[in-house]
């Protein structure tokens, strides 16, 4: 049984995030805050057109592109438009999207091919080896960490997945689904829920990301608590590389020596191309509810948080906002721009999903537990607000790129009795750094993420500008990279490594760690096709 559901090519907007008619001005309400608290003003001018924008000329041989259309049967399958390139430049990230916005595509790829199989996708890594190409994977165009970007002055193609997009088979005795790494998430919890089943996995780009993407970079959904991470979801992986085909998991578990599928969850692109991945699901849910609490602080929220995660019961959806967040109204993104809040605390969104009966007692079982910690209980109105607005930041983000102001996020996980101290040396490192060069900042922080042993921390920092804003917020993204290292995080907890995080996991992993990456990129793309700089140094 193969099933897709068949949509129409659409791409994100090519200078910003998602779809152009959700895009929205920001609030005057907002406008103000911005001009007043950090000194924001309107910038001089608007990005880019798409059609002023250029582009050098595609650098394939007549040899290469000869190969590349033999190696894909579609008649569009090898695609050298100026669109199609740039719509495939760099990901999502802030730097990336001024960039982008202001003409520069210096890092364009040479051109984009759409594989329909996994036959053919071995086939484009063939042709790209014979001639020195190299290939970067690309399904939603999401990332914010340089994924997209090899380091490379070789000409590269986007290998463009999203027409591997089928459910493959559902083993409902084993609770099983094996997807093709295009399917979006919409597409594919369509298809799942047409049986009875979900995957439960709703990260914020949901709407846009796709399977292979949730597993080559250890994507986790807002309903983690309750699902687990992608990456814990994954049972088996068909891979591509140079070198051949991997088929990896024969059993939910196994002794068979180290787990080669952890291997490739995470590695981005670099070991190889996910062709299909066999995950467990779950039972459509009966019931979901989410509520709102209040804290009077983000360190008494925080032992919440940490009170549910070890002892239980444990939710679903598990979200605190720091006093910074909660003011500014982001654990509700909808609700921005409203009235603001006089006594803020930290809002807490607590969901729970499952069966009538199961739902219930988890819910009024943590009542319990988090009225003992001092919460107040603000009813389901919070929830929903935050249910009905949950995808809608990345579009809060263009707005205020569009007025002038500079908004990027960044995240980390630590043990619990790391966190407070990363918090705050995170927090210090952007204030002080962006302090210092003229742009004080709003610093905003979230737990999202929370497991028996420790949590994540996800910042969001709204500035002025500066002159470059992209040079001018380097020496940032570097302080708060040191600072959670220092601190005893981790440099990704979900965004991934990318190029911008790979000096990072670098002295993360430290230079063992990497020699061993290295030899195994070695081994399965001995001619350094595969997104060369992304997460594994050049040698």
């Amino acid at each position: 049984m193969k099933q897709t559901v068949r949509t129409i090519e659409v791409d994100m907007l090519w200078s910003g995030w998602g779809d152009p008619a959700k895009a929205a001005p920001l609030p005057d309400a907002v406008t103000g805050l911005l001009r007043d608290l950090l000194g924001v003003t309107p910038r001089e001018s608007g990005p880019a057109t798409l059609d002023a924008v250029e582009t050098p000329a595609a650098a394939l041989t007549e040899e290469a592109r000869t190969a590349l259309r033999t190696a894909v049967a579609a008649p569009d399958g090898l695609r050298e438009d100026a669109e199609s390139r740039i719509r495939h430049t760099r990901g999502k990230s802030t730097p990336d999207l001024l960039r982008i916005r202001a003409g520069e595509v210096d890092d364009i790829p040479a051109a984009v091919v759409l594989p329909a199989g996994h036959d053919e996708v071995l086939a484009v890594l063939r042709v790209c080896a014979e001639h020195g190409l190299a290939a970067v994977p690309f399904g939603g165009g999401t990332s914010v960490v340089g994924g997209l970007a090899p380091t490379t002055k070789r000409p590269f193609v986007a290998l463009d997945l999203r027409r591997l997009d089928r459910l493959v088979s559902v083993d409902e005795v084993s609770r099983t689904a094996t997807l093709q790494p295009g399917l979006r998430g919409p597409q594919c919890e369509a298809l799942l829920n047409a049986r009875g089943w979900t995957l439960g996995h709703f990260p914020q780009s949901f709407e846009w990301a796709t399977v292979g993407g949730f597993a080559a970079a250890r994507s986790s959904g807002q309903a983690s608590a309750g699902y687990g991470r992608f990456d814990e979801m994954v049972l088996a992986l068909t891979v591509a590389t140079p070198e051949g085909t991997l088929e990896l998991g024969r059993a939910p578990r196994s002794a068979a020596g180290p787990d080669l599928r952890q291997l490739i969850l995470g590695s981005e692109g670099a070991l190889g191309v996910i062709t299909a991945v066999t995950v467990r699901v779950r039972p459509l849910p009966e019931k979901r509810i989410y509520e709102g609490w209040r804290f009077a602080s983000f360190e008494a929220g925080t032992a919440a948080l940490r009170r549910l995660s070890q002892d239980g019961p444990k939710p679903t959806v598990l979200r605190l906002s720091d006093e910074s967040e909660t003011f500014v109204g982001l654990a509700q993104p909808d609700a921005i721009g409203g009235e603001l809040p006089q006594n803020p605390g930290c809002m807490a969104i607590v969901g729970f999903e499952g069966t009538e009966g199961d739902t219930s007692a988890r819910r009024a079982a943590a009542r319990e537990v988090l009225l003992a910690c001092d919460g107040e209980y603000l009813g389901e109105e919070p929830g929903d607000k935050w249910e009905h607005g949950r995808y809608n930041a990345p579009y809060l983000r263009d707005a205020l790129l569009d007025a002038g102001a500079f908004a990027e996020t960044l995240e980390t996980a630590a043990f619990w009795s790391a966190i407070p101290g990363l918090y705050t040396a995170v927090r210090d490192a952007l204030t002080g750094t962006l302090t210092d060069a003229g742009t004080p900042p709003l610093v905003m922080c979230h737990i999202s993420h929370t497991y028996e042993n420790g949590a994540s921390l996800y910042f969001t920092v709204v500035s002025a500008q500066g002159e470059d804003p992209v040079a001018h917020w380097a020496p940032a993204k570097r302080a708060a990279n040191d600072a959670i290292l220092a601190a005893g995080g981790t440099i990704s907890h979900h965004h991934g490594v990318g190029t911008d995080h790979r000096d990072g996991y670098v002295q993360e992993i430290g230079p063992l760690g990497i020699r061993m990456l290295q030899a195994v990129k070695a081994e399965v793309d001995p001619s350094g096709v595969l997104s060369p700089g992304i997460l594994v140094p050049v040698r």
